[in-house]
């Protein structure tokens, strides 16, 4: 019994100790080698210095110049690798570790920003699509958002129809902006664009409107800004319009009531010309070329339209011309006996006549006159008077002339007048009114006078007698010897029309 017992005992270690035997005898052992390389995805540009590290843990290493990373020794078995670099997205890529194999990953690495979504499109808000009558100074309003909240610039592009013009304004960060110096009557398209800095920009929709039409101001002036003269327009309430740029140098604006247009004095490569334009400044062109404009002081030579403002006349030394409109047929009207300037002219569409104001170089020996369309002197109105004189002007009926002069007679070399007044010659009778230089301050000069469209009233220029203080545009009413108002500040060469 004895025996029996320890024959089972025996057996049962045996079994235990060859079970142990064997379980040792088949564990996998080894270790193998992990390598890889790091790239950015969108430019695939390997990516340095990226933290490399594994699951089940191993080394943490970093890629090299070119991206590439090894980690050596690693026990065999399944493993998650991790790349992480600032800025980028945390990458995971499953590998298996063979004993003696060397396994490769390849990471291509996505920038932070890669699921950040673009921008929601903008809303334009104000004007209303199809908006008119919109002002030259608006604002246009839109609204904007973004699905992470990002912070959003705008940029704001403006078309037109009148030219190829494009007005941009970008790096805007409110959903406002004032747009100043538009066009009348002009048909506006606009666009907003935003941009969150991470994704490409998105634009609205364009919307359009148009501005209101251009005002009918008869009142038309020069003003000097830095050195050169610039035409305006105003209308009775002293809302100004300027017409040319101060880029050039233009001045004596004369309107043509039938064709909308005006005509001016530019200078032009050393040389004065007749020049035309619209009544809001646009589609300038000169006229004249061949026979410049010429004579004495370009700022007291006037010209004027003539025959239905088909043509202009216009002076060149001693010389009148006349010239279409579109500047074509030129021919020589008029010359002067005594060789003196032709410094001023105007016209009478009801009796055909011209009024002339010549002067010699010096800008004296003043006559005023005027001829018929052959040239025949009709009227003499001003002669062998000494000092200055000019300005003229003659009524709608032809019967009437204004002009100015130094009542003093002082002649000297600086041309300077020291009490020009106003005075109107009756053309019928042949007699010359007294002054209706009412209320003129002393120690200036009332100059260029000009009818007012109803001719109850004058427009003139008004200057202090030192020659360089600041000229204003006044209205005086004939008849009333308080009826001096100031029209226009700063201001020169008044029209009326």
């Amino acid at each position: 019994m004895k025996n029996h017992i320890f024959k089972i005992f025996f057996t049962i270690s045996a079994l235990v100790l060859f079970c142990a035997c064997s379980e040792e005898t088949i564990t996998i052992t080894g270790q193998g080698t992990l390598t890889g390389k790091v790239v950015e995805k969108s430019t695939n540009i390997p990516l340095e210095n990226v933290k490399i590290s594994t699951n089940p843990n191993t080394s943490t290493i970093f890629s090299d110049s070119e991206g590439n990373f090894q980690i050596s020794n690693i026990d065999v078995g399944d493993y998650s690798v991790k790349a992480e670099k600032e800025g980028y997205i945390v990458k995971f890529e499953g590998t298996t570790i063979q004993e003696s194999v060397s396994a490769n990953v390849i990471f291509e690495l996505e920038i932070e920003t890669a699921n950040n979504d673009a921008p929601n499109a903008p809303i334009l808000l104000e004007p209303l699509n199809d908006s008119v009558e919109v002002g030259l100074s608006i604002d246009l309003v839109w609204s904007g958002s973004d699905p992470e909240e990002d912070e959003l610039t705008y940029s704001v592009e403006i078309l037109n129809d009148q030219n190829a013009d494009v007005i941009s304004f970008t790096e805007i960060t409110d959903t406002t902006l004032t747009v100043s110096g538009l066009m009348y009557n002009t048909k506006y398209f606009w666009q907003v664009t935003a941009n969150d800095g991470i994704n490409n920009s998105v634009s609205s929709n364009v919307f359009n409107f148009r501005t209101i039409e251009f005002p009918e101001n008869r009142i038309f002036f020069t003003r000097k800004i830095n050195g050169n003269n610039v035409i305006f327009s105003t209308d009775d309430d002293g809302n100004e319009i300027q017409l040319t740029s101060q880029n050039n140098n233009s001045w004596r604006p004369r309107k043509a009531q039938s064709l909308n247009k005006i005509a001016f004095l530019r200078s032009n490569g050393g040389q004065t010309h007749v020049f035309t334009m619209n009544l809001d400044g646009s589609d300038v062109q000169q006229i004249t070329s061949a026979v410049p404009v010429n004579g004495f002081n370009f700022e007291e030579i006037d010209f004027e339209w003539t025959n239905n403002d088909s043509q202009i006349l216009y002076p060149s030394f001693d010389k009148l011309y006349v010239i279409d409109s579109d500047g074509s047929g030129l021919n020589q009207i008029y010359q002067t006996s005594n060789g003196n300037f032709i410094t001023e002219v105007d016209w009478n569409q009801n009796t055909a006549t011209i009024a002339l104001k010549t002067n010699n170089s010096n800008g004296y020996e003043v006559e005023i006159f005027t001829i018929n369309t052959s040239g025949v002197v009709q009227d003499i109105i001003l002669q062998g008077i000494t000092g200055a004189a000019g300005g003229i002007d003659l009524s709608f009926d032809g019967t009437k002339l204004l002009y100015t002069r130094d009542v003093t007679g002082n002649e000297n070399q600086e041309y300077r007048q020291l009490n020009s007044q106003v005075f109107i010659y009756d053309l019928t009778t042949m007699t010359t009114n007294s002054t209706v230089s009412f209320e003129k301050p002393p120690g200036t000069n009332d100059l260029d006078a000009k009818f007012s469209p109803t001719e109850a009233e004058i427009i003139i220029e008004n200057t202090p007698n030192d020659g360089l203080s600041q000229s204003n545009i006044y209205k005086l009413t004939l008849g009333q010897v308080n009826g001096r108002e100031l029209i226009v500040e700063d201001a020169k060469m008044p029209d009326w029309k």
